[in-house]
């Protein structure tokens, strides 16, 4: 009897650490799937982010730009340009800007406006090529204008079809403006004295804003989407900055091109 018990018993217990084993086993196992690292295995390539490429410098440098409300909207459904506007083999880059705008019948008044490299002025900024749509790898044409009134006007121009099509227009207080990657964002002051920026990208029709943030420094937040730096100090992030352009010609940098004021001025690029 006492012989019978204690093989049962000696049984039991190697039935017991048969079973620890075994779950310790599993447990590794689970642990190892759930990381997804196999030994041995390479490790996935890390996709690095774009960084901000300010597309006008100076007008990051003016605090004019800060005074004031930015508007921004869908606003209307976008219609092509007359047909009488030819758009050569070369697209947007093988065309005369003031040309578009003229053509323009929300910015033909713009065409009066001088090119200017600077704030402080009413005037044109040089504009800019840089791919927004990321569909085709030709890029689209970037237009800021800075109104007597303090008001900048963006636009945004795309070929579709062979006919230029307006994709943006967006209208605020000597906004700052920069591409990130195939998006835009621009930069200025809501009406309750925030800084505002806003973030648009290309939905397959148009430039539609994705993001709206607004940082309040030294008064309180508003709204659900706005930041409270009050306490903390500025740090922007890392920008690229176009190199110094030569009078009449194109700057080109990070896949942007410029048009810069100068006795050819208004050519396009080619």
């Amino acid at each position: 009897m006492i012989q019978t018990f204690r093989i049962l018993r000696a049984a039991a217990i190697a039935s017991i650490a048969a079973f620890g084993i075994a779950a310790v086993a599993l447990a590794i196992s689970g642990c190892g799937s759930r990381s997804g690292l196999v030994e041995g295995a390479r490790a996935s390539t890390v996709a690095l982010q774009p960084s901000p490429q300010e597309l006008w410098p100076a007008w990051y440098e003016s605090e004019a730009r800060r005074d004031g409300a930015t508007a921004s909207g869908r606003g209307e459904a976008p219609v092509p340009l007359p047909e009488s506007l030819k758009v050569p083999k070369e697209g947007l880059r093988g065309m005369n800007p003031m040309a578009i705008l003229k053509a323009d019948p929300r910015a033909k008044t713009l065409v009066r406006l001088p090119v200017i490299d600077h704030p402080g002025r009413p005037g044109i900024r040089p504009p800019v090529l840089h791919d927004l749509t990321g569909h085709d790898g030709s890029p689209e044409l970037i237009v800021a204008a800075d109104l007597e009134t303090r008001r900048t006007v963006v636009i945004v121009y795309t070929v579709r079809d062979g006919r230029i099509v307006p994709i943006l227009y967006t209208v605020g207080t000597r906004l700052a403006v920069e591409a990130v990657g195939t998006d835009l964002v621009t930069r200025g002051a809501a009406d309750d004295g925030a800084e505002q920026a806003v973030r648009y990208r290309w939905d397959g029709a148009r430039l539609s804003p994705v993001s709206d943030i607004k940082t309040y420094k030294g008064i309180a937040p508003k709204g659900p989407d706005t930041k409270d730096t009050t306490d903390e100090p500025e740090t922007p992030g890392p920008r690229k900055t176009p190199g110094p352009a030569k009078s009449g010609g194109v700057a080109k940098t990070g896949g942007a091109k410029t048009w810069t004021s100068g006795p050819d001025s208004g050519k396009g690029a080619s």
